[in-house]
């Protein structure tokens, strides 16, 4: 039963019209793009002011209501399910984009903006916001930043957390604080920026971000690469490292994807091929010309069939169909999990082949793709979640992949974060004083254990 005193607080707070406590409300925002995992909250709240959110934490936190910060949904981890009832904290108000400082190369950006709304807005400046998840187009700032996301161009111009270089966060008990800005260089004291990115929703309400900006580079190549076997393909990404070539994008994607892909877009990928790689060179235009050539020779040298991009169209089809993989593999079956397990780059071989194994000795289907240069790929298993007994093997593979992964020197997340999904698995990577680290940093900043209650650490 809905809380009825809190509720008229709640109002309050926000007016009416952002409260939401309506059952198909409520279940529309009891999940995400996660499976398995859709538990009801007590009321949906959409602030549209940081001073909103702080009363909202405070009566929370008095009251010890549990609160679940939301943008677009968009996350793969059951990160923004609210597990435990409370109160989804929906940021889409927080929309606008402030200011580009073109002399500091510094946008200050509200959490509620899509990440693709802001590189089509600093464009017109000649100015771009690497980070590039798959979800570009949908994901909303907070939720990248509260993720760490990564995305295709994480090779060359890295993640989240390097161009992230100030937020606004509001505190459990309502304070709100300022980390970082517009310097450069800046180590007084903890780097609290970095504290909350990754963060998973769990340490504050971030509501406003100081973004760093980089010139667009004046020119790019793509090409695709075809491969026989998916240790050739590995070993070309390997290769490519070694020879000191840095792309902007170098994806991978094995042929079952390749097969789902190609049958829904139509752009001519090799359905023969074991796995194709993906690969853009961008930056100074006689640089460029120089890494496209050598870039060819080492994917030649694996065993790869290499075709540059015909034209700006073909290369737009092509990552578009990149872009898809993920959609199209879910097309197969009722359920998909798409994970985000990541190694060494130079493991790359070691792990697609343990994913191989895994599929095959669980008798699950298993598409590979991701980003291959920094050794994040995203095995994604299509099953049904209704088959109980599959469901033992989809686990099981899991957790071949997810402690392979370990093993081979890598991460259970890359980017997508650890949410619910991955939480069986963390002790094994991080072992019990690791977690217990992590754990006292989240007892000090949420003594009541109200934000995003169970997810990343467990329980607390």
């Amino acid at each position: 039963m809905q809380n009825t005193q809190m509720i008229e607080e709640l109002k309050k707070i926000v007016g009416e019209e952002y409260v939401l406590t309506k059952p198909e409300d409520l279940y529309a925002y009891s999940y995400d793009a996660t499976p398995g995992h859709s538990y009801m909250p007590d009321a949906v709240v959409i602030p549209g002011t940081a001073k909103e959110v702080s009363e909202i934490l405070k009566y929370a936190n008095t009251h010890k209501i549990p609160v679940y910060t939301r943008g677009s949904g968009t996350n793969l981890s059951a990160g923004t399910a609210p597990l435990k009832g409370g109160i989804v904290l929906l940021m889409l108000r927080f929309n606008k984009i402030i200011d580009v400082d073109l002399e500091n190369l510094i946008a200050e950006v509200e959490v509620g903006v899509v990440v693709q709304d802001i590189n089509d807005h600093v464009g017109q400046f000649g100015l771009m916001y690497p980070p590039d998840p798959g979800t570009v187009k949908t994901a909303s700032l907070g939720g990248t930043i509260s993720e760490n996301a990564g995305g295709l161009r994480g090779l060359k111009y890295g993640i989240t957390k390097n161009y992230v270089q100030g937020l606004e966060v509001v505190l459990t008990n309502g304070e709100i604080i300022h980390t970082g800005g517009k310097n450069v260089k800046d180590v007084s004291g903890y780097d609290m920026t970095k504290l909350f990115t990754g963060a998973e929703g769990t340490l504050g309400v971030i509501t406003k971000a100081y973004l760093k900006l980089i010139p667009k580079p004046e020119a790019d190549k793509s090409m695709i690469a075809t491969f026989k076997t998916l240790e050739d393909a590995g070993n070309a990404v390997a290769g490519i490292i070694a020879a000191k070539i840095i792309p902007a994008t170098l994806e991978l994607i094995d042929n079952k994807t390749i097969r789902v892909v190609e049958d829904f877009m139509h752009v001519g990928l090799p359905v023969d091929a074991a796995a194709i790689l993906l690969c853009t060179v961008d930056g100074n235009p006689i640089v460029v010309e120089d890494e496209a050539k050598r870039l060819e020779k080492v994917l030649a040298d694996n065993n790869g069939e290499v075709h540059l991009a015909k034209s700006a169209e073909h290369k737009e089809q092509l990552w578009t169909a990149r872009r898809m993989a993920l959609p199209c593999l879910a097309k197969l079956r009722p359920t998909t999990f798409v994970e985000d397990a990541t190694v060494p780059r130079s493991k790359i071989p070691a792990f697609l082949a343990l994913v191989e194994k895994a599929a095959a000795d669980n008798n699950v289907t298993i598409g590979t793709f991701g980003h291959a240069g920094d050794g994040n790929m995203h095995p994604t298993i299509v099953c049904d979640i209704r088959d109980e007994e599959e469901m033992k093997r989809v686990y099981a593979a899991m957790d071949a992949m997810f402690r392979g992964a370990v093993e081979l020197g890598g991460t259970l997340s890359g980017e997508h974060g650890i949410g619910l999904g991955k939480l069986p698995w963390m002790e094994f990577q991080h072992g019990k004083a690791g977690m217990e680290a992590m754990k006292a940093v989240k007892r000090a900043l949420d003594p009541n254990l109200i934000l995003n209650p169970g997810k990343l650490l467990g329980e607390c």
